[in-house]
């Protein structure tokens, strides 16, 4: 697996990254999000959809579960940490194969209905406002578009 490493000293940089990622997504793209309780996963995805140039404010869907914005592409942000078992009720797998951009925070909740190919993105929390960004792509062609990133 590819991998593009960044490092984050502010909720700007961190947005900054995502935003970056967000410009070579596409329509059927899939993002999978890990990191602790507020190590900026909604931030980042809040970068994402200024790229996918959605006006909306951007907000954690964690007691909806799942959220859609409409932009340049559709971006479906989902947030399965208190869904547990009942996610696999809930059509998510649908999301993934539409036409729009799908992110997942918590992934391994529901790591067997997510698309095998895909972006993967940790985000480690150094200290209150220092991140560090892993960004990967899991398959051919995500792979091509992280080394695209790492240029």
């Amino acid at each position: 697996m590819k991998q593009w490493i960044m490092q984050s000293h502010s909720v700007e940089e961190t947005m900054e990254i995502a935003y970056q990622l967000g410009m070579k997504l596409v329509s059927g793209d899939c993002i999978t999000l890990e990191g602790d309780l507020g190590a900026g996963k909604t931030h980042f995805t809040k970068g994402v959809a200024k790229a996918l140039e959605i006006d909306t404010v951007v907000t954690s869907p964690t007691f909806t579960i799942i959220k859609e914005y409409a932009g340049s592409l559709s971006l479906y942000h989902m947030d399965v940490y208190r869904a547990g078992e009942e996610a696999y009720d809930l059509g998510l797998e649908e999301y993934f194969y539409g036409s729009g951009v799908t992110v997942v925070e918590w992934p391994q909740i529901i790591e067997d209905i997510i698309p095998r190919a895909r972006f993967t993105c940790e985000i480690r929390k150094i200290d209150d406002q220092q991140r560090e960004i892993i960004i990967g792509g899991i398959g051919l062609e995500y792979e091509k578009r992280i080394e695209e990133l790492r240029k």
